[in-house]
């Protein structure tokens, strides 16, 4: 994905494999009752190992369409249901989320599982926010603060009140993600890492052992899963990427920004995994006390940690294509105060 973008495609070279627009067109033009769509222009967004992204335009207007990746998928994987339920199921909350359309199940009326939603217009940001876009540093300040202040929204969500209660199983959700990281590690991994497996027995044994009152968790919560809004910093206009949604402790959204978040003092590994832009103390505490949730002691550390272990166990074939550190982002937006890891 490139460093930054907005959610436009590049329409100039289009990639359509996997959704060919005599595919989805007929499938569009019959669910929304226009036959504009029955012959429409797509391209590929996104693509990889998560679920893929399509934009599919016509004289009707312009859709996305999420299917989940070609080739091998892990069991349970890429679940376009519970994706497509839960950006439903959050449209009428504080959380931005896009409309959807329709979805099918592969089998049903495509070979493939789907679901279409709008196509919400705004900046992606990976490594770096667009040129004069958030120059000062208040603006870049509030960036930070608006994706802090979603996740707390997401997880003030009451699941029952948006039909969501049956979504997950929270009751032992920490030591479960523990366990099927593990699992899905030992199915997918090509190489032996010692390191990583002494990493995981000692995150089993000093897991939180206080659960926070079950929440909507986003599973991948991020900057470049969200979309700014393309003239106004501070604003988020969506967030994107619901594949690992569940009901289950909130403070594991939490560890997974850290983990992506860099500090200017962490060690070369560290500072090569993350990409987020930072979040100040003053802010993490704001919002999660919202929530009222308890991130006393080391609680904070250890979800860090767990979040940084399951990126391998989750991605374990993905080489690194560029060894230069991904932290200018990081450097280019408020320095915090104090390193969130002594919270």
């Amino acid at each position: 994905m490139p460093e930054t973008s907005t959610s436009t495609p590049d329409v100039d070279r289009p990639l359509s494999t996997g959704c060919e627009p005599e595919v989805i067109g007929p499938f569009l033009a019959r669910h929304l009752f226009d036959e504009r769509w029955r012959d429409p222009s797509v391209s590929l967004i996104s693509g990889g190992y998560s679920n893929l992204t399509y934009a599919v335009h016509c004289g009707a207007g312009e859709l996305i369409v999420r299917r989940p990746p070609l080739g091998h998928i892990l069991p349970t994987a890429h679940d376009m249901a519970r994706e497509h339920r839960v950006i439903t199921a959050l449209a009428d909350t504080p959380v931005p989320v896009p409309r959807t359309v329709v979805a099918t199940e592969a089998g049903e009326e495509l070979d493939f599982a789907c679901f279409v939603m709008e196509r919400v217009v705004g900046h992606v940001c990976r490594h770096r926010l667009p040129a004069g876009y958030a120059d000062e540093p208040a603006q870049r300040r509030a960036v930070g603060d608006a994706l802090i202040d979603v996740l707390a929204d997401l997880h003030q969500v009451d699941p029952a009140l948006v039909g969501l209660g049956d979504f997950g199983r929270p009751e032992g959700f920490m030591e479960r993600q523990v366990r099927r990281w593990s699992k899905q590690w030992d199915a997918s991994k090509f190489e032996d890492l010692p390191e990583l497996e002494r990493l995981r027995d000692g995150l089993a044994a000093r897991l939180p052992r206080v659960e926070q009152p079950a929440a909507i968790v986003h599973g991948d919560y991020r900057l470049d899963n969200a979309i700014l809004h393309p003239t106004a910093p501070g604003r988020i206009v969506s967030i994107l990427d619901w594949e690992l949604s569940t009901l289950g402790d909130p403070l594991s959204d939490l560890g997974a920004l850290l983990a992506y978040w860099a500090d200017p003092d962490d060690d070369e590994i560290l500072l090569a995994g993350r990409v987020v832009p930072p979040v100040t103390e003053a802010s993490i505490a704001e919002a999660f006390i919202r929530g009222d949730l308890d991130i006393a002691g080391d609680t904070v550390a250890v979800v860090q940690q767990a979040a940084r272990w399951r990126g391998p166990a989750h991605r374990p074939c993905r080489r690194r294509r560029n060894s230069r550190s991904p932290c200018a982002l990081r450097s280019s937006l408020a320095a915090p105060s104090r390193s969130a890891r002594d919270i």
